[in-house]
């Protein structure tokens, strides 16, 4: 009986020494294609699109709305991206806009929602970066530049790409850091060729998948920058969706800091 004890508590110690061998190698490996994914997308200074968002109830509904967003990429390491999408029509939200700072944590991002109809700037507290924009199905929390060490990263699988079968995908779950996340986690599939993401699911705080985002129509611009210009976004549970078209892409347009001020709403 002793002998017996002795061999299950050596085999408990070696299954538990192996499995979080695993867990690292996991975390390593993921982590080496969204640094690769990072490296692939860096350089590109500034860039300004047009884009077009359709909205559609569950009956299929549809409405419409046009929209500018400029970006300019954080370069000295310190912070992160900074972005604005500003509302070109319909006339009810014409003008609105939504500034965004990106911050790694623990340090929350920074997002302010202008209200020209209230000429009032309202500033995105983090427990309501979950709520949705504009009412679509995205949240402030989706439109945050994306960064690494926000969040716990673990490979899952290697898997054919979603609406690409020719291609081979990363498939990769993130735990988000923050606890006022609106996100228990979420899994991205990242082709591992040009690091582009073709799908992310996102599970709500209840551990539910409630959404997944498709991304489609990639074009590369100045020989290395991949740009979705379909990206479509599923709600499971409400059965709404929206998607956004983006056409117009263009580059080192000379985006300064001073540009993306909250400040200058007020002014």
């Amino acid at each position: 009986m002793k002998n017996l004890q002795h061999y299950l508590m050596v085999a408990t110690l070696m299954l538990a020494a192996v499995g979080g061998t695993f867990a690292v190698a996991s975390e390593d490996k993921a982590l080496t294609v969204l640094r690769a994914q990072e490296a692939a997308d860096a350089g590109f200074n500034d860039a300004k699109v047009v884009g077009t968002m359709i909205l559609r109830n569950k009956s299929g509904k549809e409405s419409v709305r046009k929209f500018v967003s400029v970006v300019l990429e954080e370069q000295s390491g310190m912070g992160g991206d900074m972005s604005i999408v500003t509302f070109q029509s319909p006339k009810d939200i014409k003008g609105t806009s939504l500034l965004s700072h990106s911050n790694s944590e623990p340090k929350d991002d920074y997002q302010w929602l202008f209200l020209p109809a209230l000429k009032r700037v309202k500033r995105i507290s983090s427990s309501n970066r979950a709520g949705k924009f504009v009412a679509s199905e995205f949240s402030y929390e989706d439109l945050g530049a994306p960064n690494i060490d926000d969040s716990t990263h673990i490979w899952l699988a290697q898997k054919k790409c979603p609406t690409n079968a020719t291609l081979t995908c990363a498939v990769i779950e993130s735990k988000p850091k923050n606890k006022k996340s609106g996100y228990s986690r979420t899994i991205q599939y990242i082709d591992l060729k040009e690091y582009r993401t073709f799908q992310v699911d996102f599970y709500n705080r209840r551990g539910d998948l409630e959404k997944i985002l498709v991304s489609s129509d990639f074009k590369r611009y100045q020989s290395k920058f991949w740009r979705a210009h379909k990206m479509e976004m599923n709600n499971l549970k409400s059965f709404k969706s929206t998607t956004l078209v983006w056409s117009d892409y263009q580059f080192e347009k000379g985006l300064k800091k001073k540009n993306f001020n909250p400040q200058t709403y007020y002014e």
